[in-house]
């Protein structure tokens, strides 16, 4: 068996050496070209392995650099595409609900708390409120009395009369109480709005009632103390973010939490699509009429 295979390999190679396979190996012997010729394979045998490991780790570290590289565009298009969408939001939300001209005195800020009355008649609003020692006052008067405890009843804007001053009940420390006073207040004047704005705590409420029945209200002190009715088109216009009874801070994702500040900063918009928003009243409306100026009965103050 051993003779018939040399002697294959001998033939074989002789055979190669006539065709010109093996050119180099021309000048030898049979066997010692075949010799030769595994010498010279058993030196290439290793070179081709190390080429090729080469070759397959090049190919790992391109594919990963290629990987990395499509990740990365992917997120920035994906950053990009949310900041754009952002920015539409907002220039969608200035067109649809524009920021008019606010008061450049600081007295005649966005009050913190203030009414809405569906009326024309500011002595109407009076007597509901059993304001005490009423007098008529301007608009800058009766804001800086509207700081001391004391309420200011504008002239109608709109046909609306604003009601603006810190004695008027604050849900935050008694939400019953709110609501007692806002209902008895319907059942005299009809159709009346509620709204408070704490931007310093990002307490915030927003209540509509209509002959002395609660249409809608909302109000936020760290938790949901009051959710009446069903949420208002201009409620979901302004993605204002309303929380289920029970539901705190913590129950809450991190992201939404940041809507309780947005839903102070939006309740003058809110107001604005309900009624009138007092920080879009011109300077030139607040100095050429007047509102009344009084105080509210202690069994009425919060």
């Amino acid at each position: 068996m051993p003779c018939f295979v040399d002697t294959g390999l001998l033939l074989l190679l002789q055979s190669a050496k006539q065709s010109g396979i093996i050119a180099p190996y021309k000048n030898m012997s049979v066997s010692s070209a075949m010799l030769a010729a595994l010498g010279d394979a058993a030196e290439m045998l290793p070179a081709s392995r190390d080429h090729s490991l080469m070759t397959v780790l090049l190919i790992l570290v391109l594919s990963l650099a290629l990987v990395l590289g499509l990740v990365t565009l992917l997120m920035a298009l994906h950053f990009l595409r949310a900041s754009r969408l952002e920015r539409q939001r907002e220039l969608e939300q200035r067109r649809v609900f524009p920021r008019e001209r606010r008061f450049q005195s600081a007295i005649l800020s966005v009050p913190s708390r203030w009414l809405a009355v569906r009326s024309e008649d500011p002595h109407a609003v009076q007597s509901a409120l059993g304001l005490l020692k009423a007098r008529r006052c301007s608009w800058e008067e009766g804001l800086s009395a509207a700081h001391e405890q004391k309420l200011f009843i504008s002239p109608p804007v709109d046909g609306w009369i604003l009601v603006m001053g810190f004695s008027l009940p604050e849900p935050a420390h008694d939400v019953d109480k709110c609501f007692h006073f806002i209902v008895a207040l319907s059942r005299k004047l009809g159709r009346v709005q509620f709204f408070s704005a704490n931007r310093a705590a990002h307490h915030h409420a927003w209540v509509e009632a209509d002959q002395g029945r609660i249409q809608r209200a909302y109000a936020w002190a760290g938790q949901t103390l009051w959710n009446q009715g069903r949420m208002t088109r201009a409620e979901i216009d302004l993605r204002l973010q309303c929380c289920n009874y029970g539901e705190v801070p913590e129950q809450i994702a991190f992201a939404q939490i940041n809507s309780f500040a947005r839903n102070t900063e939006r309740v003058p918009l809110l107001a604005s699509r309900w009624s009138v928003d007092p920080g879009s009243i011109s300077a030139r409306t607040s100095r050429e009429a007047q509102g009344i100026a009084g105080e509210l009965s202690r069994s009425r103050r919060s």
